[in-house]
């Protein structure tokens, strides 16, 4: 893949997406669809298995780059019949970012005493290397630098009877965030975190369920969204129905509180809330908590969109879209020539000149992460005449790393986590910086009395550097928790 735009490198990267489906005929064109639909949470590479008894059993096909350039291929995609497939789309969290073999792509294969089974992941394992160190000590080989192959392994060394039993098994010794989605000959297998870190829905699709990252995706197959999955539970899904399991320790829901912000689409539900109104609610307390004098309100497109939306209504101040993104410029964009790559965030943004001069205008962003792309489009705005720049960002400032299947940037190059507000604003160069509080973002989440520091509803270790699950791993290798207050 060649190198992310300028303009993505400061965003944090959306794990991964992963769908399965199954009783529907040719299973896997319902995944290449619901992976097309889930396209926003990984674009480095995806991959599908599909099981079809009469035409060899599993067959996979894995690929580099977008779901649309490799899985609408008729002839492709006549390798992948049957009526149970699943799938996975990956931005690497974990191995080795920005050089993904195609080894590491998912979902991973295993052939067990009691047949085969695949396995695709959304999430991060925190004692992965522990694990990996064990299993290598014990004699297994691996294949891939995924943390994700670490569940295959555990589950080949089980003793448990099936598979199902073998994957609980599995992931009781794991630590960390994950959804998983799998599948057996017969069988189609979701499973959440404890914690419920990372999302995953159950849908009807015809005589057929599927399961999904997000709602979107079963809208886009024509499925009927059922339920989430619960923090904890295994469903095992077969042509006779759903069964669930219960194979963790019940612990209190913490929830990514950042799929609310911008990793999910805005089309997608979660807890029965629209993304897209929780979004413009995050707007309208960010104008309550963080009024300004100005003449216009614009989104940093696309994610900011809905804040924006939300902050000029409570405001009264203008909506207008100051920014226009250019949709046809993706990751593989031929860059040519040094003067072509210098050019920066203009390729991919421009600022609509007659809307900007000679106002005072309120940019309102999702986040904050390196700060360099903020300078940038701070630059273009000035460059087009406006009088006064503005920042509102719709999350409070990200100074810590996530450790949960978001790739977040070591805490030092985090902007928040090494200046105050008022010198991220300096250094920004606008006339004003604020991000909304984190007891405005609960608020805006449907928790009306803010944030509770004693039990808090959701995971904001990004934001709050209180971390549900330890980063083994990581404090291996020195990094430093915040100190108890």
């Amino acid at each position: 893949m060649p190198p992310a735009h300028p303009f993505d490198d400061d965003k944090l990267k959306e794990e991964c997406g992963i769908f399965g489906v199954i009783g529907v005929t040719d299973a896997a064109n319902f995944v290449a669809l619901g992976l097309h639909a889930l396209q926003h949470r990984g674009q480095e590479a995806g991959g599908i298995v599909a099981y079809d008894p009469d035409h060899g059993g599993f067959n996979s096909a894995r690929r580099f780059g977008y779901v649309r350039d490799n899985f609408t291929s008729q002839k492709l995609m006549e390798t992948l019949p049957g009526e149970l497939s699943i799938g996975h789309v990956r931005y690497s969290t974990t191995g080795s970012k920005g050089q993904t073999q195609i080894r590491d792509v998912q979902p991973f294969f295993g052939e067990f005493s009691m047949g085969g089974a695949a396995i695709a992941h959304n999430g991060n394992i925190t004692n992965a290397d522990a694990l990996r160190k064990e299993l290598i000590e014990r004699g297994s080989i691996f294949q891939s630098s995924s943390d994700s192959e670490c569940i295959i392994h555990l589950m080949a060394r089980s003793l448990q009877r099936n598979i199902p039993e073998r994957m609980e098994d599995a992931l009781r010794r794991v630590e960390g965030a994950f959804s998983v989605v799998a599948m057996t000959r017969t069988k189609l297998i979701g499973v959440r975190d404890p914690l419920g870190v990372r999302p995953l829905v159950l849908g009807k699709v015809g005589d057929g369920w599927a399961l999904s990252s997000e709602t979107c995706a079963l809208d886009i197959i024509g499925a009927e969204f059922v339920r989430e999955i619960e923090p904890g539970e295994m469903v095992v899904i077969t042509k006779n129905g759903v069964d669930s399991i219960r194979p963790f320790r019940p612990q209190k829901s913490r929830f990514c509180i950042f799929e609310h912000v911008y990793f999910s689409r805005p089309d997608s539900i979660i807890g029965g809330q629209s993304v897209y109104e929780t979004r413009r609610q995050i707007g309208v307390e960010l104008a309550r908590e963080n009024p300004v004098d100005a003449d216009l309100v614009c989104p940093v497109p696309d994610s900011g969109t809905p804040a924006a939306i939300g902050y000029a209504h409570e405001s009264g101040i203008p909506y207008g879209m100051g920014i226009i993104r250019n949709q046809y410029m993706g990751r593989t964009f031929i860059e040519p020539t040094e003067q072509i790559r210098n050019m920066g965030v203009r390729l991919k943004l421009n600022v609509n000149r007659a809307l900007i001069r000679g106002k005072r205008v309120i940019l309102v962003d999702d986040s904050v992460v390196r700060g360099t792309t903020s300078r940038k489009i701070k630059e273009m705005i000035l460059d087009a005449g406006a009088a006064e720049v503005h920042f509102r960002i719709a999350s409070p400032p990200t100074a810590w790393p996530c450790f949960y299947g978001v790739d977040t940037p070591q805490r030092e190059k985090l902007l928040a986590a090494t200046m105050s507000e008022d010198e991220m604003r300096s250094h920004l160069g606008v006339d004003s910086l604020k991000f909304i509080s984190l007891d405005g973002l609960y608020r805006a989440v449907g928790e009306a009395q803010g944030r509770n520091p004693a039990a808090p509803q959701y995971c904001d270790a990004c934001f709050s550097g209180e971390y549900p699950v330890e980063p083994s791993d990581m404090l291996q290798k020195g990094f430093q928790m915040k100190a108890a207050e």
